[in-house]
């Protein structure tokens, strides 16, 4: 798989996101629960922007480290140093989203169940992409 196929899913999953989140917070609204299309909207948001970070920490992670050879001193080098960024930056990630959460939880009053639902928007897109791909491959066999 070269990395412009991967770009490719990893920008079918965005719309996917994106898509899933619309049809939830439209149906919520339709239903007259606009507290609980808030909360999927502040989760789904939450959700896709970590994944859009996450997507975009690994390719700086992993960019570098495709031309060189594993053996040389600069390249054991570059490997802690990224190895060390990209844990950083994933609990730094993790705490602002904590943070973001307990706000909206604490102050915002957000419905949980709805906050819950557009959390996984991210894992309801990622799942559709793999169904999808494994259809593709067992019944078109391409």
């Amino acid at each position: 798989m070269s990395l412009a196929a991967g770009e490719i899913s990893l920008q079918k999953i965005h719309v996917i996101c994106w898509f899933y989140l619309l049809a939830i917070c439209l149906a919520s609204c339709l239903y007259g629960a606009w507290q609980f299309a808030w909360s999927a909207l502040a989760g789904g948001v939450v959700s896709v922007l970590s994944f859009t970070a996450a997507q975009r920490d690994v390719l700086a992670f992993i960019g570098p480290l495709a031309g060189e050879d594993e053996g040389t001193d600069s390249a054991r080098r570059l490997i802690k140093q990224g190895k060390t960024g990209f844990l950083i930056k994933f609990w730094l990630r993790l705490l602002v989203i904590g943070i973001i959460l307990l706000v909206l939880i604490k102050y915002l009053r957000v419905n949980i169940f709805g906050l819950i639902l557009g959390l996984s928007t991210v894992v309801l897109a990622i799942t559709h992409t793999a169904f999808g791909m494994v259809f593709s491959y067992l019944i078109k066999r391409r």
